[in-house]
């Protein structure tokens, strides 16, 4: 519940502030935010699934978002996208949690009845 609160209220104040980010750095703003929103959903799946670890999921949180932009950044500099790489693969790991929680959550809502 208190990450769900912490949640809201970080999109809330994501939307209050008015904060641009120049063009040259979208690419990797946007491979680093979908890195965070996979270890969200992967701490969803696991909280629902009561596999949940917190270090775990603070370490993953940042780790991934740094090592997404860094690659992004290496790619970029070496002439290669691989942000659309990190794009596709992160993506598809966000699908796939997911379809796991939407599958949990409905065993849970059969489960009740």
């Amino acid at each position: 519940m208190i990450g769900f609160i912490g949640l809201v209220i970080g999109i809330i104040v994501g939307v209050a502030c008015n904060v641009n980010i120049p063009d040259k750095f979208s690419p990797y703003m946007s491979v680093a935010i979908l890195a965070c929103l996979d270890s969200v959903f992967g701490a969803i799946k696991g909280s629902l699934s009561q596999k949940f670890q917190p270090d775990i999921f603070i370490s993953g949180f940042f780790g991934n978002a740094v090592l997404a932009a860094g690659l992004a950044y290496l790619g970029d500099k070496l002439g290669v996208p691989i942000y659309l790489a990190a794009v596709i693969v992160f993506g598809g790991r966000i699908f796939d949690n997911f379809a796991t929680i939407r599958r949990l959550l409905i065993e849970k809502a059969r489960a009740r009845q």
